[in-house]
């Protein structure tokens, strides 16, 4: 069973509604994916915990339902 793009980004709004995302489907299978997020939370943090938040918003998602997602964070310049 496939993930929509528009779900991982409900998701990741629910948990960083500043957040500006950008996701492409890399395989065109819906399992994965590499998504850009942007954030004011991500400000003072490494790049881990920044992809900590994300992973966490995705919760039991990842692994399951959506296989692979490449990130990429930061916080607004």
């Amino acid at each position: 069973m496939a993930m929509q793009a528009e779900e991982i980004e409900r998701l990741i709004k629910a948990a960083l509604p500043d957040a500006q995302i950008e996701i492409r489907d890399l395989a065109g299978d819906g399992d994965h994916y590499s998504a850009t997020v942007i954030s004011a939370a991500f400000k003072g943090k490494t790049r881990v915990q920044q992809h900590q938040i994300v992973y966490a918003a995705l919760k039991e998602q990842m692994g399951g339902v959506l296989h692979a997602l490449a990130l990429q964070t930061s916080a607004p310049a």
